[in-house]
């Protein structure tokens, strides 16, 4: 059995907690627990880590570890060095806590600029001291959780606050309907941070990634044809060509 990443074990342990059915969308659909794609578009077939020197530190809000539309998980999928932990306003994870303190690692917390507190650092690039591999902080959930939980996390204050300028979309899928021009995924703004760490394949690898769970959820949906849509076939090649390059 392939071994579980950090968002699978953590959707696992929330599962296990819970006192009653997930029922939100989507809930009536036979799911792959891997993937939670429908078992009939299921993409664990192809799906391969990359070879990447960054690292993630996804910190879910509680209502957003079962959500099968999660994205923070497809980060996972693909970058090895991916830790989940689900935020705790009082008590914060220990190992967290302890990953952010880590050496080994510069963190970042990807958070747009209009909101970092006064003296907080506010950088638009990567740039790293010697030796240290970057450690992408990202906030997964809805976006009045993850402006939230910023509030009300003294730690995250601490650090720099990486920020992309976005002028449209990132990819030519959407896998939520948000309140902003444009909803943007979690998997989205990983892949720019990849990007600006130097590993431009590997961020355009995840970008596809991201465009093939949106396309199979939406077959699976029998969601009505767009324009914009690919056909899935096309899309697991370009991701597999990706990958090899």
């Amino acid at each position: 059995m392939t071994q579980l990443h950090a968002v699978q074990r953590l959707f696992l342990e929330r599962k296990a907690k819970s006192t009653r059915p997930y029922l939100a969308r989507g809930a009536g659909i036979d799911r792959c627990q891997a993937c939670q794609l429908s078992k009939a578009y299921c993409q664990c077939h192809i799906r391969q880590s990359l070879n990447s020197d960054v690292a993630f530190l996804l910190i879910m809000h509680d209502a957003e570890v079962l959500k099968p539309s999660n994205s923070g998980r497809l980060i996972a999928d693909m970058i090895p060095d991916t830790h989940a932990y689900i935020w705790n306003r009082t008590e914060p994870n220990e190992e967290m806590l302890a990953l952010l303190e880590n050496e080994a690692y510069q963190p970042f917390l990807i958070f747009p600029h209009d909101y970092a507190v006064d003296g907080q650092a506010r950088v638009s690039s990567v740039t790293l001291e010697s030796g240290k591999k970057p450690l992408f902080v990202m906030l997964d959930g809805t976006w009045r959780e993850a402006k939230k939980m910023y509030r009300k996390s003294p730690y995250l204050q601490q650090m720099p606050m990486l920020s992309f300028q976005l002028d449209g979309p990132i990819t030519r899928y959407t896998l939520r309907e948000g309140v902003r021009d444009f909803q943007v995924a979690t998997a989205e703004i990983a892949s720019l941070a990849i990007d600006a760490a130097g590993e431009p394949q590997n961020a355009k690898a995840l970008q596809t990634w991201f465009e093939i769970y949106c396309e199979a959820s939406f077959s699976a949906a029998t969601k009505p044809t767009k324009s914009y849509r690919l056909p899935l076939e096309q899309l697991q090649q370009e991701f597999l060509t990706q990958i090899k390059n």
